[in-house]
């Protein structure tokens, strides 16, 4: 992070009387990660990956930008590492779209004293795309090459630069084979339009293409190009491998240190002002009433132990068990009410990236999903029972570099996906804790209060968000129940692989036509289209399978 200060006096042109892009201005996230109990590998700055020593680096000198294109029609600027540690040596250039704060980070490399030919320069190196025939707001000329690879290396990144000629072959190193993966597009960086061109140039963000828990691809923190016009072989590198082949091995958290990135980064929830529906512990939901169902046994159900331990462990999520609110109705209210005041947050710690990156979810139970409303032009209608389902996940994940510790990006899950976001586009409070907003009733989370639509244009399911009393803090009286690298004992609620509430006990189509008969003419195939649209967790069709059913528990986030 030390970039930011020896970069806002000269990394852009003159902008005379016009306010400064976002990428000019300060993250509001703390500069330094905290202070972390010593101890193995975790934030040593450096990380092994079986013979090639990584570090990252986040000080950068512009080479190039553009103020037209991309996101929000701002540009992109694109950058070289200004130093490296002795011995490292540069793997690529990094790229990042202008409508955010400067917020990025490369990986540098030296070959171990084990392995000292795991790095090689390049024989020479290819023209992907230049800027010279376009007609766009630019500093200068741009010109992005690719290095070309000796035999049984790989390049991993780009060179950028302002002059026609080819670079110095020394300015970067290409990486032996067996240190590589392949890589796919992340997230869209810039392109000469101001929405993705399929059939022109796009600069993305890059990703290993296997990630989770088991995989062991590193990302680069480099951009890819994407050049219609050009060699699609030509203009993509590689990502990095650890070849490291034991969780044991690599520089995870201690379960100290997991405890000091929950007290620094844990974030803080804050409800909607009308929110009825709140979070509560799994223990409290089983000790007030929650009852198992059994298939072809739904006469008797059975009480849950306070820790699920009588709950069927392992299986499948094959319809034979459910759970359920109590059967008295007085119970039952209170039950879907939740109690915010003894609630909790469940964290799970899993390595990401290679075990580059620490990602640490963080669960939020709650005993009930309220219904669903819909804005339909000028109306907003609720959906009745549309919506609702008993027993609701939510989680929210930190990814925490493992190179420092720092915090570099927030998950926000909603719904059936999810939007990750840079560190830098966050809200903060309480120094580094980021601040998620639930939604009414559905509890998707969302980085901003406001009004977030699922459907087109001025109509669709309303996801409202905003800053109400109720709030909390996930750091207090949190819970790890899982450390994928660590002996962690898991409590047996965890293992738990049936539904979290039962399928429903109203007819969805008859819901929908009690709706229509309400509206005109012209609205009911607008919000007909609008249902046919969301997915069916939205609707609550049933209730939702438990944290470790889901893909993102061994996988990477959906986004």
């Amino acid at each position: 992070m030390g970039n930011m200060l020896k970069l806002l006096g000269n990394m852009f042109m003159k902008r005379n009387n016009k306010k400064p892009l976002p990428i000019e201005t300060i993250s509001r996230l703390s500069t330094q990660p905290p202070d972390f109990p010593k101890g193995g590998g975790f934030a040593t700055g450096t990380i092994d990956l079986g013979g090639l020593e990584v570090c990252q680096v986040s000080s950068f000198n512009k080479i190039w930008a553009t103020n037209e294109g991309g996101p929000d029609n701002l540009g992109a600027t694109f950058y070289e590492p200004s130093s490296m540690p002795d011995g490292f040596f540069v793997l690529g250039h990094y790229s990042q779209c202008n409508n955010k704060p400067l917020f990025g980070w490369v990986l540098g490399a030296k070959p171990c004293a084990s392995d000292p030919l795991s790095l090689a320069i390049p024989s020479s190196y290819s023209l992907v795309w230049t800027s010279e025939s376009q007609k766009i707001k630019q500093d200068n000329n741009g010109y992005i090459w690719l290095p070309v690879a000796p035999d049984g290396y790989k390049p991993v990144g780009y060179v950028v630069t302002t002059s026609p000629e080819k670079p110095s072959l020394e300015r970067i190193r290409c990486v032996r084979s067996d240190y590589t993966e392949i890589v796919e597009f992340d997230r869209w960086i810039w392109g000469l339009k101001n929405e993705i061109d399929p059939n022109g140039l796009n600069v993305y963000g890059s990703r290993p293409k296997d990630r989770g828990v088991q995989a062991m691809g590193v990302s680069t923190g480099s951009f890819m190009v994407q050049n219609t016009g050009g060699s699609v072989d030509v203009s993509l590198p590689y990502c990095l491998k650890n070849t490291k082949n034991t969780l044991l091995a690599m520089p995870m958290p201690n379960l100290s240190q997991i405890n000091a990135l929950i007290d620094a980064y844990s974030p803080i929830i804050y409800f909607h002002p009308d929110e009825k529906y709140l979070p509560s512990t799994v223990n409290w939901y089983f000790q007030n009433g929650a009852l198992l169902y059994q298939k072809g046994l739904e006469n008797s159900p059975s009480p849950i132990e306070p820790d699920g331990s009588n709950l069927p462990q392992g299986g499948s999520d094959d319809g034979s068990y459910w759970l359920d609110l109590p059967i008295d109705n007085s119970a039952k209210e209170k039950v879907k009410k939740g109690d915010l005041d003894s609630a909790n947050a469940y964290f799970h710690v899993k390595p990401m990236f290679g075990a580059t990156f620490t990602d640490i979810a963080v669960w939020v139970f709650y005993p009930f999903n309220g219904p669903a409303r819909a804005k339909l032009e000028f109306l907003t209608i609720s959906l009745g029972k549309i919506g609702e389902h008993v027993g609701d996940w939510e989680h929210l994940t930190l990814r925490v570099s493992n190179f420092d510790g720092s915090l570099k990006s927030v998950y926000f899950s909603e719904h059936s996906g999810g939007t990750l976001l840079d560190a830098s586009q966050v809200e903060f409070e309480k120094g580094n804790k980021p601040v998620a907003y639930a939604s009414l009733n559905g509890h998707a989370f969302y980085s901003k209060p406001g009004l977030v639509l699922q459907g087109n244009g001025r109509n669709g399911i309303r996801n409202d968000t905003a800053k109400g009393k109720a709030v909390m803090d996930t750091g207090v009286r949190a819970v790890v129940v899982s450390v994928d690298h660590l002996n962690a004992v898991e409590p047996p609620w965890l293992n738990y692989s049936r539904k979290w509430g039962p399928k429903l006990s109203y007819d969805i189509a008859k819901e929908i036509e009690k709706v229509k008969k309400v509206l005109p003419g012209r609205l009911k195939e607008v919000f007909e289209r609008i249902v046919n649209g969301v997915p069916n967790e939205v609707l609550g069709e049933e209730g939702p399978s438990g944290p470790k059913m889901k893909n993102n528990w061994s996988g990477d986030e959906k986004y």
